[in-house]
């Protein structure tokens, strides 16, 4: 195999996972600063072996299509909804992901948010880069306090579960609602009490969302659910950007429905709701919740090792779907 199959990465990484795949494979990278665009990836998967999306490329039914000899498609990214997956296994093409490896800089990410959002931290910054800071003031950007407060988890696999560790050492009250409950166990552990959606918003301080975009998440915080919080809550969003309705996001900032929000994921990425850029009491972030160089070097290389093990008919560690396999005889 080696030197001889085509894996086409659809964006520059780690160099350290870049080495790793080029020491054992054909690498093509798209270097361009600007997203690759839908023509230069249907050229460029014409002979490709292996394919390594980023999370901002659509891989659809027609990218399949272009790529005749494609055999495995490796997400760079735990989230894996920019990938036709039905289409995928119609065509018996294997789909992997990075879980796990990103979950601690995530979480580490989201807490940041918390803590900016609540301290307005984003609009102290901006204040003194303006000029326009005079000295100290009892009364000068009065946010809320952290230590101590319900914290409200909203979907607690790997990064909510790590989110609830973080609280402790502020000595939170955690609450979450998932479509299913952790285990007693796990819930004891954590030292978190699972409540229903309705109660979760309706307790929370701050309200952090960790849960998959599916159908049934998409729009899930939306202006209804909204209206149910807390004047003074804090909404923190590091998961994926439709789960929330931007524009009912701004409408409930900008009337003070709810009181800060802290937002690393959009609904349209790269585009960023234009309401909310018009306002203060938010934190926004370019999609930076695995944005460590350990963290994208350890998803580079996971990303190389399930497109590799692919290729050489191996099962990959990190396969979503996993009916292509079956029948295989392998693994």
């Amino acid at each position: 195999m080696r030197g001889k199959l085509r894996v086409f990465l659809c964006s520059r990484i780690p160099e350290e996972a870049e080495r790793y795949l080029r020491s054992r494979c054909r690498l093509e990278i798209y270097r361009g600063e600007e997203l690759i665009g839908r023509g230069r990836l249907l050229r460029a998967v014409r002979d490709a072996d292996g394919l390594i999306p980023t999370v901002t490329e659509r891989i659809d039914a027609g990218v399949m299509d272009a790529a005749p000899r494609l055999r495995v498609i490796a997400n760079y990214g735990v989230g894996f909804n920019n990938v036709d997956v039905g289409a995928a296994t119609a065509r018996g093409l294997p789909v992997t992901n990075t879980p796990e490896v990103l979950t601690e800089a995530t979480a580490d990410l989201a807490f940041s948010l918390i803590l900016a959002a609540s301290r307005r931290l984003g609009e102290g910054e901006r204040y003194v880069r303006a000029g326009r800071w005079r000295g100290w003031k009892p009364t000068q950007l009065l946010g809320r306090d952290v230590f101590g407060k319900t914290l409200g988890v909203l979907g607690m696999g790997r990064i909510g579960q790590a989110i609830a560790r973080r609280a402790r050492g502020f000595s939170m009250k955690v609450l979450y609602s998932d479509a299913r409950r952790a285990p007693a166990r796990l819930e004891r552990e954590l030292g978190v009490r699972y409540v229903s959606l309705g109660s979760l918003l309706k307790q929370a301080d701050i309200l952090t969302i960790h849960a998959p975009l599916i159908p049934e998440t998409h729009h899930l915080i939306g202006a209804a659910a909204l209206r149910r919080m807390k004047r003074t809550a804090v909404v923190v969003n590091a998961a994926r950007g439709p789960i929330v309705d931007e524009g009912a996001l701004a409408a409930a900032l900008r009337a003070g429905r709810i009181a800060a929000a802290g937002v690393d994921v959009h609904e349209r990425e790269p585009a960023v709701h234009p309401e909310l850029l018009k306002l203060e009491n938010v934190v926004l972030l370019p999609h930076l919740g695995s944005a460590t160089l350990e963290t994208r070097t350890a998803m580079g290389i996971l990303a190389a090792k399930n497109c590799l093990a692919a290729l050489a008919g191996r099962r990959p560690p990190c396969l979503v779907n996993p009916e292509v396999w079956r029948g295989r005889g392998r693994g």
